[in-house]
């Protein structure tokens, strides 16, 4: 990852700064970070958790459905790197998972055998404030430096600054009611996303991709669009627009 240019970087964290503005969409704004993140490493899918109101782990973006499928059977086996990186605030790097079996017995073994041969996580924190974690899940041996290492964890705390500053300063809310509303609208995404594919005989990211657009191209939240995917997907007009 250390060839990656300055300037792709510095587009990157500008794109991350840019997004953090009043009404920003919560939920879109993880699935870009996790979408930038996987651009970053070759063969590398991302996911992110955050921490509901109880302070419990739940899923909230991947860049595609095998990253989400790896981080929702963390939580429901409460074993994986990113609930070691949650609750230790400090990255799992470099993990070969083939030789990971002792440290998260269940997730080494489903991640071997679905293709994946390294792990990397890392908390989403500032200062002693962690608030979720994400995971690099590589189908090839990548290897972080410290370089590496501090590029990724960079965009892990610009995310958490963002949502722990929008909360205290923009809007004035309690950050852990924003989350609990945008996990309430990941299950109906979710519900969303399976209905656009069957209607149109695609597969589940290619169903995500037409809802996220439709949300650009209409101006409106993700979540909002789904409720409509799931309740009349006559309201949204020509989907594949």
């Amino acid at each position: 990852m250390t060839t990656v240019s300055e300037q792709r970087l510095a587009e990157i964290f500008v794109e991350v700064a840019d997004t953090l503005v009043a009404e920003f969409d919560l939920i879109e704004f993880l699935q870009m970070l996790a979408d930038r993140a996987a651009s970053l490493v070759d063969d590398t899918t991302v996911g992110l958790l955050l921490a509901d109101q109880r302070g419990g782990l739940q899923f909230m973006a991947a860049s595609d459905e095998s990253a989400k499928l790896l981080e929702v059977f963390q939580l429901q086996w409460s074993d994986g790197p990113c609930l070691d990186a949650f609750r230790t605030a400090s990255a799992v790097v470099n993990a070969d998972l083939r030789a990971a079996g002792d440290r998260w017995p269940r997730f080494a073994a489903y991640a071997s055998a679905a293709g994946f041969c390294s792990v990397h996580a890392f908390p989403l924190r500032l200062r002693e404030d962690v608030i979720g974690a994400m995971g690099l899940f590589g189908t090839q041996n990548a290897v972080f430096d410290d370089a590496d290492v501090q590029i990724i964890q960079a965009m892990a705390d610009v995310a958490a600054i963002g949502l722990l500053q929008e909360r205290a300063i923009r809007r004035g809310e309690l950050l852990t009611e924003q989350l609990q509303g945008a996990l309430n609208s990941r299950i109906v995404i979710e519900q969303a996303k399976g209905a656009v594919a069957q209607a149109f005989h695609i597969s589940v990211d290619e169903a995500f991709e037409l809802l996220r657009a439709n949300a650009r191209r209409t101006n409106r939240r993700l979540g909002e669009v789904a409720r409509v995917a799931v309740t009349d997907m006559r309201g949204l007009g020509d989907l594949t627009a």
